[in-house]
């Protein structure tokens, strides 16, 4: 169940030059600059954070994983920040739930097989925790970056969004409908780690919850991918699980009733 969600922002790393005949190669080169700037990126990770939404999230996790994975997810919980190198480093999932992520995404350089690059450019898209700030994010590029030649600035900030509370009559409800259709399947409060439209309801003042139904292989996530896919029968199980809990969603008293 999507409580909350990171913010999405991308930040474009450009490097300009003035170029020349490729037979005459130089140091300085558009190209190198972004290559290292990259690379220094590459082995950057931002700090661990936890909120509320994902200290519930790591608890419940313990209580369904077993052995050595379980005993970590409930230290993470409470805090241990040797067991969120542990987590982090068992799942790319469990690592974008710890800390703000940053990925480059897309290139552009060159204007010719021939000639000295006038300008290399890449997208590096970040997911930022809700508790972090794309201001704080785009310094932390510059000090990772450690290149004047390498311009980072800002394409896109969607901005912060508020947690939606953690409603126990919700959260009930969601389980009620899990229990009849999957017996034994909990529903797990959780941080989105992507982004989605509810950040605009959120903005606004409106609690919005993620809420899909749909199972999907945690092994084999294709999301955004050309291929991106789900089960058949996850898809009419999932909507049918939707139709459920809209019909028995907790109604929210009125504040002038």
């Amino acid at each position: 169940m999507g409580l909350a969600e990171k913010t999405y922002a991308d930040f474009r790393l450009e490097v300009r030059n003035k170029g020349g005949h490729s037979s005459r190669p130089v140091p300085d080169n558009a190209i190198y600059h972004l290559a290292g700037a990259l690379y220094r990126l590459s082995s950057f990770e931002f700090p661990f954070q936890l909120n509320e939404v994902t200290r519930a999230y790591f608890a419940q996790m313990a209580k369904i994983e077993k052995g050595s994975l379980a005993d970590d997810l409930r230290s993470v919980s409470e805090g241990s920040e040797d067991a969120m190198k542990h987590v982090a480093a068992s799942s790319p999932g469990m690592n974008s739930m710890l800390r703000t992520t940053c990925v480059a995404t897309e290139l552009e350089g060159g204007h010719a097989p021939n000639a000295l690059p006038q300008l290399a450019a890449a997208n590096v898209n970040c997911r930022i925790f809700p508790d972090d700030s794309a201001a704080n994010v785009l310094a932390t590029l510059k000090r990772v970056v450690a290149d004047d030649q390498v311009q980072v600035t800002v394409k896109v900030d969607e901005g912060k969004a508020p947690p939606s509370p953690m409603r126990p009559d919700i959260m009930k409800a969601s389980n009620q409908i899990s229990d009849t259709m999957w017996p034994g399947v909990i529903a797990v409060p959780a941080m989105a780690v992507g982004a989605s439209d509810g950040r605009y309801l959120r903005e606004a003042g409106i609690p919005t919850y993620g809420i899909q139904g749909f199972f999907l292989d945690r092994n084999d996530v294709r999301a955004h991918g050309r291929d991106e896919r789900m089960p058949v029968q996850s898809f009419y199980e999932g909507q049918t699980f939707l139709y459920e809990l809209v019909k028995n969603w907790p109604r929210i008293p009125r504040s002038d009733s």
